[in-house]
């Protein structure tokens, strides 16, 4: 048994268009947009965001209602340089958790949280 590829992850997240929004400021590429569902995409990958308030599937209404749903969970975003992806962070107005900093494991990262306070590890390998 062999997994050919992770290709993308679903967020609950409490207001649609923002969350879109601040995905589409970080270089996300919408691509569809249906009811209560946005799919935004870097490359290959994609984030489906759907509104939790509006979940209708009875076995997933209880994690659309969970308050703290993205505990635990860090999405690792590869960027080209820490540094001035901060900086354009900071331009825009977003607030990261954290500066740069290099960990011993051998990458510089910081941490951005989105609307819902989905934690986004932004990174470079050394």
């Amino acid at each position: 048994m062999k997994i050919k590829s992770v290709s993308g992850v679903t967020l609950y997240v409490k207001d649609l268009n923002k969350s879109a929004e601040f995905y589409e400021t970080l270089g996300f590429d919408k691509r569809k947009d249906a009811e209560n569902t946005v799919t935004i995409y870097s490359n290959w990958f994609w984030l489906t965001l759907v509104s939790a308030p509006d979940e209708k599937k009875e076995e997933f209404k209880k994690e659309a209602s969970l308050e703290n749903r993205g505990a635990g969970i860090f999405l690792n975003l590869s960027v080209e340089n820490v540094d001035e992806f901060y900086s354009e962070v900071l331009a825009k107005g977003l607030k990261p958790s954290s500066e740069p900093k290099d960990w011993p494991w051998g990458s510089r990262e910081f941490v951005l949280r989105d609307p819902d306070g989905y934690k986004l590890v932004i990174f470079k390998k050394k």
